[in-house]
């Protein structure tokens, strides 16, 4: 990927970078810098306008400014990874791109909206749960959020759920965002699944601030009853 601005440039990449400089809104920059811990070098665009911006990117050009984006910048590394759920791109390719991206993946926010965008994964899920365990046997902590994400937006189904419930048992990162992106994937399961949750709760497979964030996380949502919340409580720990 290019990081230097002053090639010359295609018509898609021209294109891009005239609606982000457009669509920058610098009180969005100041919240959003809050949000994302380490974040300098970006302009401070709405998500949903970077959606409208990949996807039509996408479809016209994807080649073209896969090559092109500066990951240095937030917004293209954004656009060039939500790209990849909105091209039309073989099983193989959206496979290799996905390679390649996530080895650029820095925080968060990268990672959890170009997840969103990769409804591919709800086919031909027996390979592409293959894939994502690769990641989340990885030691690095946003392979293992990729991995972990992508997991609770698509494989939360009967056909998975035993075998995400025994990744997240398996999991072991001190990383902050492996554990809050494990305590989420805990609480949607919980949600969808919660009699296999709670079973895989009682087994204190996960480290104290995990477990405990994912009894929190469930007891927010307003799709648990308050009896079920008074009772997770109750497994909560209090570690030393």
């Amino acid at each position: 990927m290019s990081e230097n601005r002053n090639d010359k440039i295609s018509a898609v990449t021209e294109w891009i970078r005239e609606e982000l400089e457009k669509n920058a809104d610098p009180s969005y920059r100041e919240f959003h810098r809050s949000l994302v811990p380490g974040l300098d070098n970006f302009l401070g665009i709405r998500v949903p306008k970077l959606r409208e911006i990949s996807r039509k990117a996408a479809r016209e050009d994807y080649w073209n400014f896969a090559r092109e984006a500066n990951r240095k910048i937030y917004e293209e590394l954004m656009i060039r990874g939500m790209m990849i759920g909105y091209a039309r791109l073989s099983k193989e390719e959206q496979r290799r791109e996905l390679e390649e991206f996530v080895l650029c993946i820095t925080n968060w926010a990268v990672c959890d909206c170009c997840c969103s965008t990769y409804k591919f994964m709800k086919r031909d899920q027996e390979e592409w749960f293959a894939f994502l365990k690769t990641y989340a046997a990885s030691d690095k902590e946003y392979e293992i959020r990729f991995a972990l994400v992508a997991m609770l937006d698509y494989f939360i189904n009967e056909a998975y759920i035993d075998q995400v419930l025994e990744i997240l048992g398996q999991v072991r990162h001190e990383g902050y965002y492996v554990k809050m992106a494990a305590a989420w994937a805990v609480s949607i399961c919980y949600v969808k699944f919660p009699e296999k949750t709670e079973e895989f709760l009682r087994k204190n497979l996960l480290d104290d601030f995990t477990h405990n964030k994912s009894i929190q996380k469930i007891r927010e949502s307003y799709r648990v009853s308050k009896e079920d919340k008074e009772r997770l409580k109750t497994l909560r720990r209090n570690p030393d």
